[in-house]
């Protein structure tokens, strides 16, 4: 028995969820630290901030792995995580840039660090099982392109996530300033409500429109043990405790791409926290400490502008990502991605004004298409079906790692390291990428020959 082939559409629709996810992601991404800024953070401290992010998915996805995998109800298997996640979100985005209304319990600062903890948290619960809900509902042949939407989605919701504040501000006339009752800029407030808004719409779509495979289906698409295990003649309960058998025996397929995501998510990460310090400081020529005047709101908006470009890029540059893996192969599609990166976040380094830096993110956007589909794509091939949610959840372990790695060291590279200039910590991404180039050469892929 085989899985149905599924029109483009319906993929589409599997996947729109990830829209809204990564349209609040996107406002996380390019506001957080300014946010956290605002309420007392110093520059130092930023990636101590963050390190919240890494760790949330290192803890969550796993569990929400394994339990997804042994779930099955009436709403479905990965269906309940993903809704619950996006309504938990959503008041995390709702509350973040208000934080000062607890200021009477407790400094804003660390109100505004427990909403991008819980934030964080959500979108993993989110997340991960809408990676396993591709793997479980497509063919082999399918994974590339399936993998590809996602990455076309999270583009578009990121784009609209990323310049939201920008237009709130320049197409509507929102205030993008601190006033009297809040430190916080009306268009960042106002752009996180729509953002959660978005972000359960677009959930909902996915619930209403996809059709999950029963554990029975699923069994029936493998071998006959394992058809009779789904029919309850020979069952073994599965234990939380088997994630830790799970990673011990995980595929050398995923250990091989453990290394590429950890650099290229280094690199990741270090691009998102310092963007806003370090274009502040290198070509608005502000101090690195400045984080109420007028300037520094707008380097902050720019960012905005500048991240839209590479997701915008990245959504169209999915499209493509299949037909080009089926001419030269996905290694050879990833590593070609991830070089054009390690440039775009180099170059910042020499870019003259803020709008050169336009021309840098084109070059990242090939990067982020490629991270978000190919690992995934190539993983997927590798993977027992019936393991599904629990390995793309271990799979996230590559993920949060370096990027907890870098949210302990990268504040104190700033500033012992790179003389407080932020702009190094992007230098360095830029060079994480190259590295991760090299070693996705040396990956097995089962499906990939070229």
């Amino acid at each position: 028995m085989e899985k149905r082939k599924l029109s483009f559409w319906q993929i589409w629709n599997m996947s729109f969820g990830f829209l809204g996810i990564q349209m609040g992601f996107a406002l996380q991404n390019a506001n957080a630290s300014r946010i956290l800024q605002i309420f007392g953070a110093d520059v130092h401290e930023l990636s101590w901030f963050w390190i919240i992010a890494p760790l949330m998915g290192l803890i969550v996805q796993p569990i929400i792995g394994h339990y997804s995998d042994n779930t099955w109800g009436k709403f479905g298997r990965r269906k309940p995580y993903f809704l619950a996640g996006a309504l938990l979100a959503s008041i995390g985005l709702v509350l973040m840039p208000q934080a000062e209304i607890f200021i009477a319990f407790m400094p804003a600062l660390w109100v505004g660090a427990g909403m991008l903890m819980i934030m964080d948290a959500s979108f993993n619960i989110a997340m991960e099982p809408f990676r396993a809900l591709v793997g479980d509902s497509l063919r082999a042949d399918q994974h590339t392109l399936g993998f590809s939407v996602q990455t076309a989605l999270i583009g578009i919701g990121a784009v609209v996530g990323s310049w939201l504040p920008y237009v709130l501000t320049n197409w509507f006339g929102i205030n993008n300033v601190a006033t009297e009752n809040s430190a916080v800029p009306q268009n960042l407030i106002y752009s996180f409500i729509i953002g959660a808004l978005i972000l359960v719409v677009s959930i909902l779509i996915t619930i209403f429109t996809t059709k999950e495979y029963s554990p029975l289906e699923l069994a029936k698409f493998n071998d006959e043990k394992e058809h009779q295990e789904a029919m309850g003649e020979t069952t073994k309960e599965a234990k939380l405790s088997d994630i830790f058998t799970d990673f011990a025996k995980m595929p050398e397929t995923m250990r091989q791409l453990s290394w590429v995501q950890f650099f290229s998510w280094f690199g990741l990460f270090g691009m998102w926290v310092f963007t806003t310090p370090a274009i502040a400081q290198h070509i608005y020529g502000l101090d690195i400490h400045d984080t109420k005047s007028p300037e520094f709101q707008a380097a902050g908006d720019w960012v905005g502008i500048i991240f839209g470009v590479y997701n915008l890029v990245s959504a169209i540059v999915a499209f493509a990502l299949p037909k080009i893996a089926k001419q030269i192969g996905r290694r050879k599609t990833h590593a070609l991605s991830l070089v054009l990166g390690g440039i775009g976040l180099i170059s910042m380094y020499f870019m003259p004004n803020k709008e050169a830096l336009l021309f840098s993110m084109v070059l990242v956007g090939f990067a982020w298409a490629s991270i978000l589909a190919m690992p995934y794509a190539i993983l997927a091939g590798s993977i027992h079906p019936k393991k599904m949610g629990v390995y793309m959840g271990i799979f996230n372990f590559f993920i949060v790692i370096p990027q907890i790695v870098n949210a302990l060291i990268g504040g104190p590279l700033v500033k012992y390291v790179y003389g407080d200039h932020a702009i190094y910590a992007i230098v360095m991404s830029g060079i994480s990428f190259i590295i991760a180039a090299f070693l996705v050469t040396k990956v097995k892929d089962n499906v990939d020959t070229k």
